[in-house]
């Protein structure tokens, strides 16, 4: 057996608790292992029995995901008396290992030494992790509210670009949306199957991205007043809407009115210590911190980093975000440069505005591997990211087949907790990558893609225009301004409606949902991705280059692509069984 490739602690993704009754316990090893066990009991069974020594149940454990190098090994136990010791047996090639805290040996060694067992200590009920139960019923869909509408009778404004003009953008262009246009288009978005709002930042600041905060207290002037924002949350939560604003918590803009007082008093200012200064020349204007002279967001000095372990910074932005939740009634958070900001800030921050209320949502922008965030104390998710580089691979790469998709999607579906799974923020593409539609080979690939994230456990998110497969590489050309006029003439019908039945879908069938999922490969169409969630409901995507038959019997629930019983190329089928 490879025991390097054996892996497990008794925290994290390989041991946690989903309920106050039950523990799941993993062990991921190399593929040379056909069978997995756990030996489990109370840690004190044995002084309650008048044992000589602690001795435990075998159970076999079933096998959870197939990685491209590893195999994920899973077991549910709920013990009865909250507590859990446990090691594990491998099967591997005729022998049986003995999996233990201290050593990995054969079982005849392991008679022969000292063994310190695996411990799951208590099952606290308030360490259990429990995102807000609403949000793995959620599919979101992101808007820049710059560019997705200007409300009807919004003021002519010589600053604002013709709306649809996207010729040349340039970096500070405004094209003058705005908070009652999103309010206007409401209707729209439930109409398309959407239940919640993320907001790139709506607060006062000098750019059309609002990155760069100048008041955390105001809502810019370009997108409206603070009673326009009460106006779209109350009209959005009357249809059942959900809304997210984005805070800017890592950095803020140069104008911030702190900064501003650093650069004028230097270290007689009071907000010295919110930033991190380095020299004392740090006030001279250069466009770049590559000096060290302070720290910034990726080096640009316009966006001075916050010390955000300093309690007057947590203090401040604690009374921030208690307005927008207790006064606003917003529903959630999304936490720009989720994995800079303090782990200290953002528990304050959780303990804090959870007490207020239990249901708000934390989400963090973390690129990488997240667990260290998501302890059930910081942030309920994270943004997804690396599925969308899994899907885009395998239809970018035509040498990858289906396997190579199940090793991939796998290790995104067992990096975390299972609750913390359904919860994901799934996407294809935001305001910082190019726009799926762009890099696509079709609008039926589109939908393929869409189809996907639809499917798979996780919260969807949609990004304005998504939806009519609007085009746009890198920023600025991902962020034009949605085409409204060309939207209720009809243009973009076909492609709007195929992704809205597919949110429809998702919100209507519990199956869509589930974490359950189960791959059916097809030998004879080796880019064929087939699978079940819940034994339910079948989706098949043709990635291939042949049409393919298909003869199962249920009912269609979608399709594109599908004629005769044949599904073409770029094709995508889903059932119910």
């Amino acid at each position: 057996m490879n025991i390097a490739a054996v892996s497990h602690r008794a925290t994290n993704e390989y041991c946690y608790a989903t309920d106050h009754d039950t523990v799941v316990v993993n062990i991921k090893t190399a593929k040379d292992v056909q069978r997995a066990y756990l030996i489990h009991e109370d840690p004190f069974i044995h002084e309650l029995r008048r044992w000589k020594h602690w001795k435990g149940v075998r159970t076999e454990m079933t096998l959870l995901a197939e990685l491209k190098n590893h195999l994920i090994w899973t077991i549910r136990i709920q013990p009865a008396y909250k507590r859990l010791r446990y090691y594990f047996e491998l099967e591997s090639d005729g022998r049986t290992f003995v999996v233990c805290e201290n050593k990995i040996c054969t079982v005849e060694e392991s008679a022969q030494t000292s063994m310190q067992y695996y411990k799951f200590a208590w099952l606290n009920r308030s360490d259990v992790i429990a995102p807000p139960d609403w949000v793995k019923k959620t599919v979101w869909y992101q808007i820049m509210p710059d560019r997705f509408c200007r409300s009807h009778d919004a003021p002519s404004d010589k600053k604002f670009r013709k709306w649809g003009d996207f010729s040349f953008p340039g970096w500070n262009d405004l094209y003058g949306g705005n908070l009652k246009g999103i309010t206007e288009k409401l209707d729209y978005l439930q109409s398309l199957g959407i239940s919640g709002i993320y907001m790139t930042p709506i607060f006062e600041s000098g750019s059309n991205h609002k990155y760069n905060t100048r008041d955390y207290w105001t809502i810019d002037p370009d997108f409206g007043t603070e009673d326009d924002l009460i106006e779209l949350i109350t009209k959005a939560h009357d249809k059942g809407i959900r809304i997210m604003l984005d805070a800017v918590f890592n950095h803020s803009g140069a104008d911030f009115a702190p900064w501003k007082d650093v650069r004028k008093n230097g270290k007689s200012s009071p907000y010295y210590d919110w930033f991190y200064i380095n020299s004392e020349d740090f006030s001279r204007d250069d466009f770049s911190t590559e000096d060290g002279r302070f720290y910034s967001f990726s080096f640009w000095a316009g966006m001075p980093k916050l010390n955000t372990n300093n309690p007057e910074v947590v203090s401040y932005f604690t009374d921030v975000c208690r307005h927008w939740v207790q006064d606003w009634k917003i529903d959630g958070i999304r936490f720009d440069v989720g994995d800079e900001i303090s782990h200290t800030f953002v528990r304050s921050l959780n303990n804090a505005l959870k007490k207020i209320n239990p249901d708000v949502f934390f989400l963090g922008e973390i690129w990488t591997d997240s667990m260290p965030w998501l302890n059930g104390h910081e942030y309920d998710s994270v943004m997804n990211y690396p599925l969308p580089g899994c899907i885009n691979d395998f239809f970018h790469n035509p040498k990858l087949t289906f396997q190579d998709f199940i090793y991939s999607l796998n290790e995104c579906r067992t990096m975390y907790p299972e609750q913390i799974t359904r919860v994901l923020f799934n996407f294809l593409d935001t305001h910082d990558t190019p726009r799926v539609a762009e890099i696509s080979k079709s609008v039926d690939e589109l939908i393929q893609k869409i189809g996907i994230i639809m499917t798979l456990p996780g919260t969807p998110c949609i990004y304005y225009g998504t939806e009519i497969a609007m085009k746009g590489m890198e920023s600025p050309y991902n962020r034009s301004t949605m085409p409204w006029d060309k939207i209720e003439s009809g243009a973009y019908e076909a492609v709007r409606r195929q992704i809205s039945a597919l949110i429809q879908l998702r919100n209507t069938h519990d199956s869509f949902q589930s974490n359950e999922i189960t791959y059916l490969p097809d030998h004879e169409l080796p880019r064929l991705l087939h699978y079940t969630k819940s034994d339910s409901i079948e989706v098949i995507i043709n990635a291939d280059t042949v049409s393919y038959k298909f003869n199962r019997q249920g009912k269609i629930l979608f399709q594109n692509g599908y004629q005769n019983g044949m599904l073409s190329e770029n094709g995508l089928l889903i059932i119910e069984v």
